[in-house]
């Protein structure tokens, strides 16, 4: 079942001529699966399979049941074709403002509706659900994310005029650039903007002893017996010595330019995801394309995400672009 050996892309173009070939796409879904070179069964574990050439399946010979490479992956159900799912991988880690659906069914050929939930799967993908806590210097710092009712179709306006609605506060922490790694960011959707959640978040992402700045927000009150913790009024400056949160007003201006830019509004319930991108493409963004795309592919096992799940009680209307 082994394709020609080639050399593996480094662009966008040699990636979407490599996986043309349906059997190299099959083998490095292969190589992602079944690390260890040896195809088992996802159902009972068992070795003794054998392929079958004609459906690009296996069939064990233990439970008999029969089986792809997709199974227990976030390609698991997807009748789309390795040469659809591994391009969409380059161009979502790779475009640093975004891609919208649009953009990849117009590309692919598939339908808004299909690359939509090719993107959120992809996003499940790319998600850290584990992260190193963050020590040394770390900035913490909110924002609101949300749409404009100039955006919106006048039909599904809940307030009067142009202005915002529906803001979701966003909670960032940085931590500085070290001489052993670039500087990486968490996110996280809040609830409120609370000491709690603050706090919460600043304890469970960062190593006690570490270097915190805040700015004003009584929310952050507290935590000094911690941390060393220090605030920047931005009433009276934005930057006192190394006492700044500074790292992550860039970084908000530029997950906010991807969000109007590109997906100009992202329903409350799926900013998680978006966050997660955005997050991923900062962390990685010394790597080659190659690399982030290694780095995103092998984040697709062990995880699923059905279209009922995606959607919630909200039907159609919570897709975005």
């Amino acid at each position: 079942m082994k394709a020609e050996q080639t050399e593996f892309p480094k662009t966008l173009q040699e990636a979407i001529t490599y996986f043309a070939d349906p059997m190299r796409g099959l083998d490095f879904m292969v190589s992602l699966r079944w690390q260890n070179g040896k195809v088992t069964c996802p159902h009972c574990q068992s070795e003794r399979v054998s392929f079958l050439a004609t459906r690009k399946k296996w069939k064990c010979m233990s439970c008999h049941k029969q089986f792809s490479a997709k199974v227990g992956t976030i390609f698991e159900d997807s009748a789309l074709g390795y040469d659809k799912w591994f391009p969409a991988f380059w161009l979502i880690v790779n475009a640093k403002n975004g891609i919208s659906s649009y953009e990849i069914g117009r590309a692919l050929g598939v339908t808004q509706k299909t690359a939509w939930f090719m993107l959120q799967r992809i996003r499940l993908a790319m998600q850290n659900g584990t992260i190193v806590k963050m020590g040394g210097s770390v900035e913490a710092d909110e924002t609101f994310i949300g749409a404009k009712a100039r955006n919106m179709h006048k039909g599904k306006r809940k307030v009067k005029g142009t202005g915002p609605v529906a803001m979701t506060p966003v909670m960032g922490l940085l931590e500085r650039t070290t001489p052993l790694r670039k500087s990486r960011v968490k996110l996280n959707v809040l609830k409120n903007r609370r000491r709690a959640a603050i706090q919460g978040n600043v304890r469970e992402y960062v190593l006690k002893g570490a270097e915190l700045y805040t700015d004003a927000l009584p929310s952050y009150n507290g935590l000094k017996e911690e941390y060393t913790h220090q605030v920047i009024d931005h009433a009276e400056c934005y930057a006192k010595g190394k006492v700044h949160t500074n790292g992550l007003e860039n970084f908000w201006s530029l997950l906010k330019r991807t969000i109007k830019g590109t997906y100009v509004n992202v329903e409350p319930f799926h900013l998680f995801r978006y966050l997660d991108e955005q997050a991923f493409r900062f962390n990685e963004r010394e790597d080659t394309d190659s690399g982030r795309f290694m780095k995103a592919v092998s984040g697709i096992i062990g995880k699923s995400l059905s279209y009922v799940e995606l959607i919630g009680k909200g039907g159609d209307d919570l897709q975005p672009a």
